[in-house]
């Protein structure tokens, strides 16, 4: 049976027989006005992270790590701008260690680079490295008004996507995951309502129709 690598998310790792498939990328597709930096933030507690920043300075991005109340790691954050983000992202690839976590944030740079053939490029490059070393990439997909071409490249080269959902019902702000793809393992077949507040939890209250 292949490792699985934990989330850090008690209710993910549990619905996921351990976690995720040692080697494996992950796409997690969420609006920017959601909350769905903590998983992030969570993942980091895990196992040595390596963060590319493509948007956020590392420096907020670390501000934000350390303040926010969900356990978290002390990862290596690394700022990407410039002209050539593939060219850099790809060099600070490269020298990922062993059984560590790459988190792209977002990856939605990447996939805005012209021509497609060199973001095609850059996630084989990706995909390789990560199984060699049984490592766990997260590619933060950003749900915009104007979704970059390339996100269905991105999708079809990743091994599990996680979706989630954040909408105002009444009173309440909803946050829905589903995962509708898991490549060499099995997706739940139900959306999972989490409490994204200072931490990620499953929330446990009944729905009341």
């Amino acid at each position: 049976m292949t490792d699985r690598l934990r989330t850090g998310i008690d209710v993910l790792d549990r619905k996921l027989d351990g976690g995720i498939p040692a080697g494996s990328i992950v796409a997690l597709s969420a609006s920017p006005a959601s909350q769905a930096e903590l998983f992030l933030y969570e993942l980091t507690a895990t196992r040595g992270t390596l963060w590319l920043s493509l948007n956020r300075t590392g420096e907020a991005v670390r501000d934000s790590i350390e303040n926010t109340p969900a356990e978290t790691g002390d990862p290596t954050v690394r700022h990407i701008s410039g002209e050539a983000p593939l060219d850099n992202a790809g060099k600070l690839v490269s020298a990922l260690p062993e059984t560590s976590n790459l988190i792209v944030d977002p990856i939605d740079v990447l996939e805005s680079q012209e021509p497609p053939s060199r973001f095609r490029s850059f996630m084989n490059d990706l995909q390789n490295h990560i199984f060699n070393t049984n490592s766990m990439a997260i590619l933060h997909c950003l749900k915009s008004r104007s979704t970059p071409p390339l996100r269905d490249t991105t999708e079809h080269f990743a091994d599990v996507v996680f979706d989630l959902e954040t909408n105002v019902a009444g009173d309440e702000i909803e946050n829905r995951l589903s995962i509708p793809k898991f490549r060499g393992g099995r997706a739940p077949a139900d959306t999972i309502k989490l409490e994204l507040i200072d931490e990620v939890s499953i929330d446990t209250s009944r729905d009341i129709a």
